[in-house]
C-alpha cells in the first residue's frame, strides 16, 4: 500500500487527502490496526510549542539619507549584531538587555515585532567615505524592515532530557526551577505529538521540508546544532533522550504572536517559546507504525541536575503518560512532575497545519538531501585541558 509524495500531493491539491494530527492518528491505528490506518490516511500533522533558546531573526533596515554601516546596534537596549553588511543584523533570542537584563531580551523584541509594535534602533558606525554617519537613534516596526526572517539553529529537539535535583539547594535551569531533594521532575516534549518523535529516523523530515514556524510557513535548512542522531534508541527506533534537532527559516512578518513567546526563566535568562510543525507523509505501514505511537509508547530519561557534570547521572525512564500522570516514582520517593512545553499549543498548531493542508492546499515537500541518519556520529564536547601558561607554550 506504499504511497509516493506526488500521489498525496496530488489528492491535497484535488480537495481528497485525508489529514490526521498525529494524536488522531494514533487513536485510529488503535481502533482498526496499523494497516488501515496507513491505507486511509495521507498525511499526518505534528506539532510542538516549548523553549527552545537557539532562535533569532535576521533583519535589513534599508539605508539612511546619509549611509551608515551599523557597528554597533542596540534594538530595545537590546545588542544585535553589527558583524554583517552595512543595515544587516542578527538578533539572537537569548541576548540580553543592556540596562533590563534578564527582564527584557532578544526574543521579548521579536515578540513585540511580531505584535507590530515600535522598537528603538540605535546605531554606531565608524565613518568613512562610503559611509559618512557616525550614528543612527530611531523607531521602527517591522513593517519599516525591507527584510525580516526567522534562522533558527537549533529547533524541535528529538525528545528531551527530564530533570531532578537531589541536592538540598534549589538550582535554576533551563528547564525552569528544580527543587531540592528532588521535590519536581520537569519534561519537556509535546511527545506523541512531537515532529521529530514521530519520524525518528528522519524518513521525511529533511532538509527543504516545509513547515510552520511561529505561523508562518517555512523551512527546514539544516541539521540543527547539536544534532546527535547517534543518541540511545528503543525497541521503536525512537531516542529516549535529546537527539535529532533543526534548523528553520520562515518569514518573522508572517509569523502569529499566538505561536510565539518572550520568556524569562529566574536565575538562567531569555529563551523563547516557538512554534513549529512539521505534516509527515503516510508513505508506508513501516512509517505509520512509529506515527501510531502514543505517550505510553514513547520514553524520556531523567537526568540528576544536580550533579555539575556534562554527564550527569541517570536516574530513571519514564514514558510520557507517566510523566502527564503528575508523580513518578524515584528509588521508592514519589516525585511531582510538571511540563514546560505546552501541550493545547501544540495540538493547536497540529490542527492549523491540518487546516492549511485541507482548506489552503498546503503540499508537501520532498527533503532535497536526508538529516544525518540514526549510527552517524554525534557531536564531539569541548575538551577543557587545562593546561598552564608554560604547559601550553612547552
Amino acid at each position: 500500500m506504499a504511497k509516493t509524495w506526488e500521489e498525496i500531493n496530488d489528492r491535497i491539491a484535488k480537495g481528497n487527502a485525508v489529514v490526521m494530527t498525529a494524536e488522531e492518528f494514533a487513536a485510529l491505528a488503535k481502533e482498526e490496526g496499523v494497516k488501515s490506518a496507513a491505507k486511509k490516511v495521507d498525511v499526518v500533522t505534528t506539532g510542538t510549542f516549548g523553549p527552545m533558546c537557539s532562535t533569532g531573526v535576521f533583519m535589513n533596515f534599508g539605508h539612511t539619507d546619509i549611509p551608515i554601516r551599523m557597528k554597533e546596534i542596540t534594538l530595545n537596549g537590546v545588542p544585535a549584531s553589527g558583524g554583517l553588511a552595512a543595515v544587516d543584523t542578527y538578533l539572537g533570542g537569548t541576548e540580553e538587555s543592556k540596562t533590563r537584563g534578564l527582564e527584557y531580551g532578544g526574543a521579548h523584541v521579536i515578540e513585540d515585532l511580531i505584535a507590530g509594535k515600535e522598537i528603538r534602533l540605535d546605531a554606531l558606525g565608524s565613518v568613512t567615505d562610503c559611509y559618512p554617519l557616525d550614528e543612527v537613534s530611531t523607531y521602527i516596526t517591522i513593517d519599516d524592515l525591507n527584510q525580516a526572517y526567522f534562522f533558527n539553529p537549533r529547533n524541535a529537539y528529538q525528545n528531551y532530557n527530564v530533570a531532578v535535583n537531589s541536592t538540598d539547594k534549589t538550582l535554576h535551569t533551563y528547564l525552569g526551577t528544580l527543587l531540592p531533594n528532588m521535590g519536581n521532575a520537569v519534561y519537556c516534549s509535546a511527545g506523541v505529538l512531537s515532529p521529530l518523535l514521530n519520524d525518528p529516523t528522519y524518513r521525511t523530515i529533511g532538509i527543504g521540508t516545509k513547515c510552520f514556524v511561529a505561523g508562518a510557513p517555512g523551512y527546514v535548512a539544516w541539521q540543527g546544532t547539536q544534532h546527535n542522531p547517534s543518541a540511545p534508541r528503543d525497541k521503536h527506533g525512537v531516542p529516549t533522550g535529546g537527539a535529532g534537532t533543526i534548523a528553520v527559516i520562515a518569514d518573522l512578518k508572517r509569523a502569529r504572536s499566538e505561536f510565539f513567546a518572550a520568556a524569562s526563566f529566574t536565575g538562567y535568562g531569555v529563551s523563547s517559546f516557538v512554534g513549529i510543525g512539521i505534516p509527515i507523509p503516510v508513505l508506508d505501514e513501516e512509517l505509520a507504525e512509529t506515527l501510531a505511537l502514543t505517550d505510553a509508547d514513547i520514553s524520556a530519561t531523567v537526568y540528576d541536575y544536580g550533579v555539575p557534570s556534562r554527564s550527569r547521572p541517570e536516574v530513571g525512564v519514564f514514558t510520557y503518560e507517566q510523566l502527564r500522570s503528575g508523580q513518578i516514582e524515584i528509588a521508592g520517593k514519589t516525585v511531582r512532575t510538571g511540563g514546560v512545553s505546552s501541550m493545547p499549543k501544540a495540538r493547536a498548531i497540529a490542527n492549523e497545519l491540518k487546516r492549511w493542508i485541507l482548506e489552503e492546499g498546503y503540499l508537501l515537500s520532498e527533503p532535497v538531501e536526508r538529516l544525518p541518519e540514526p549510527g552517524t556520529p554525534g557531536p564531539t564536547p569541548l575538551i577543557q585541558r587545562g593546561k598552564k601558561e608554560g604547559e601550553r607554550n612547552a
